[in-house]
């Protein structure tokens, strides 16, 4: 039919086929995704080759493949895979004739049309297990959990019980480790205490939770530490529906096409996918059996960059629609479900704004300051350069993790409304910093001898370029904190801003790529170029079985987006059923 096997020749000609790749295990289809789709394609041809070579040789008529053929293929070149790089089932099918253009013939060179297409039915997210082994594998668990609050850990450690033993017992160790520092160790079994020759305290505790009984495990994870409050239980009394559910415009049994007006939602996906944020928020949903309500995540992150709410909570209708379809709803988005799962979402919340922090903090010259403003009731920590967010933190001590993280670079305290005490903790911390903030009465600082006055920590730079960049920094900081904080909310009734700050986190690193990525070396990359200019850029959203593609106009922001690597698709996306995204141009 359309795959025939020549004896003649030795060969095999395939004039029109679908190659579907489907990725088995794992939570992460890497940082090019279309890049593996093009190795296999490319491994194809020998592979194939070898797949038949019983029919290649000999004499006999022909053979036509009319099945779907499924092989193995190695990315890596002729079928053989580099180093860590794992192997993918392929389905080779052939395309029925009624989908066969009218003008295509038998004489066209051979071709594949290739669908990526990684959705599954149904589909749902790995587990938080999943998640958490990943980063142990990569040497980053140890990092996340001493960004985590005792609460986010027990409510993991005992969702991981029974799946993985060894990250519960990361998480167990690192719940005793802060109960044995604040005295509060009472409640840790005898074996535990102390120090044991030959034996970590995480080998200790995972051998613990290995052999012990689990009603036994629950109760210490419970007691640990003592006086910490435990979260709300999520009510699960009206589940959100889903696209699994063929809730709206995403069912599976139909296109479904829709008009935004803004893409810059769409945007944010790839760059959150590069860092591995996209895949965490999955998994950490589903640690609290949450994995349902990732919709109204998705939502809440698109009203962090689309219109500014009147009064602050009257949405447009525009604005709306467009967070629907982002998210997968019918419009409108539910607030009050918007606001529940504020509430509910409260233990997940750390370990996404940990993911994230890590990644900028990696990326972070110790050569180049932090900044610092107050911001809400907390401490909004950024990077200088490119005003990349790393953290926003209710207290002091609770930034010192992530100014570690990043090589204990000079800070630059900008104007905010910052805690009492905020420069005096820093100080002590040995943080060292310079200000224009006027110190309180006993703030161990001292003043610069410059006009306008500054002020710096005892160990604090007096390098007269941080002075003059100081300025510049700060302006640029309040823009950013008046734009996605004060103008733009994304959940303005919710009881706390645990919600608030971690969309507002998400979708500035978003922003900030996207600038960094089309304007660095031209002019100062900063987030709000990025949704000044493409605020506006409206597209069409269309929602199929297995993909959800966007059709952005053509014109000059196609182009810098085109050129940027900002269109490639984004495989896996959770409240998409685990469905494509892709971008396109028309």
């Amino acid at each position: 039919m359309t795959a025939p096997t020549d004896r003649t020749t030795g060969e095999i000609a395939v004039h029109h086929c679908t190659v579907t790749v489907v990725r088995r295990g794992g939570w992460s289809w890497g940082p090019d995704p279309r890049g593996l789709v093009d190795q296999v394609v490319d491994a194809l041809p020998e592979v194939l080759r070898d797949h038949f070579a019983a029919h290649l040789e000999g004499e006999g008529p022909d053979v036509e493949i009319t099945e779907p053929v499924r092989v193995t293929v190695r990315p890596g070149g002729h079928g053989r895979s580099g180093p860590g790089e794992s192997p993918f089932e392929v389905e080779v099918a052939p395309v029925r004739v009624a989908d066969v253009p009218a003008d295509a013939t038998a004489a066209e060179p051979a071709g594949f049309e290739e669908s990526f297409a990684p959705a599954r039915t149904p589909w749902s997210p790995p587990s938080a297990a999943a998640l958490f082994t990943e980063l142990a594998e990569r040497d980053e668990l140890d990092a996340l959990l001493a960004l985590l609050p005792d609460d986010s850990l027990r409510v993991y450690a005992l969702a991981l019980l029974g799946q993985d033993d060894e990250p519960a017992g990361r998480l167990l160790a690192e719940l005793a480790r802060r109960a044995v520092e604040a005295g509060r160790d009472g409640t840790l079994p005898e074996q535990l205490r102390g120090t044991q020759p030959g034996a970590t305290p995480t080998q200790r505790l995972t051998d613990y939770v290995t052999g012990a009984d689990h009603d036994e495990i629950t109760r210490l994870v419970r007691s640990l530490p003592d006086g910490v409050d435990r979260p709300d239980e999520p009510d699960r009394a009206a589940p959100v529906p889903s696209p699994a559910t063929g809730s709206g415009p995403v069912s599976r049994t139909g296109a479904h096409e829709v008009q935004v007006c803004s893409v810059l939602p769409f945007l944010l996906a790839g760059p959150l996918a590069q860092i591995g944020y996209l895949n965490a928020i999955g998994p950490a949903l589903a640690g609290i059996e949450l994995a349902e309500q990732t919709p109204l995540f998705a939502a809440a992150l698109a009203y962090k960059v689309l219109g500014v709410a009147a009064r602050g909570w009257r949405r447009g209708e525009q604005d709306r629609a467009a967070a629907a379809a982002f998210a997968g709803f019918d419009p409108p988005v539910p607030e009050e479900r918007l606001t529940d799962f504020a509430r509910q979402a409260r233990p997940a919340l750390p370990l996404l704004d940990g993911v994230l922090a890590l990644s900028v903090c990696r990326g972070h010259d110790p050569a180049d300051p932090l900044l610092v403003t107050g911001a809400g009731d907390g401490l909004l920590l950024v990077d200088a350069e490119g005003m990349f967010p790393v953290a926003w933190a209710g207290e002091t001590a609770d930034l010192l993790p992530h100014w570690q993280a990043c090589g204990r670079p000079p800070v630059l305290i900008c104007d905010g409304p910052l805690p009492p005490g905020a420069l005096r903790e820093l100080a002590e911390a040995d943080v060292p910093f310079m200000t224009a903030v006027p110190p309180l009465r006993g703030d161990p600082v001292r003043r610069l001898p410059w006009q306008p006055p500054l002020w710096a920590s005892a160990n604090g730079s007096s390098d007269p370029r941080l002075a003059a960049a100081l300025p510049g920094h700060a302006a640029l900081l309040a823009d950013l904190v008046t734009a996605l904080t004060v103008e733009r909310r994304a959940v303005p009734l919710a009881d706390d801003g645990a919600l608030e700050r971690t969309v507002t986190l998400a979708a500035a690193l978003g922003l900030s790529t996207i600038a960094w990525t089309l304007w660095h070396g031209r002019e100062t990359p900063h987030p709000l170029l990025s949704l000044n200019r493409f605020a506006d850029l409206d597209a069409t959203v269309r929602f199929e079985p297995d993909a959800v593609r966007v059709r952005v106009p053509l014109g000059r922001r196609h182009s810098d987006l085109l050129r940027g690597g900002l269109l490639a698709d984004v495989p896996d996306v959770p409240w998409l059923d685990g469905r494509t995204l892709t971008f396109s141009g028309g």
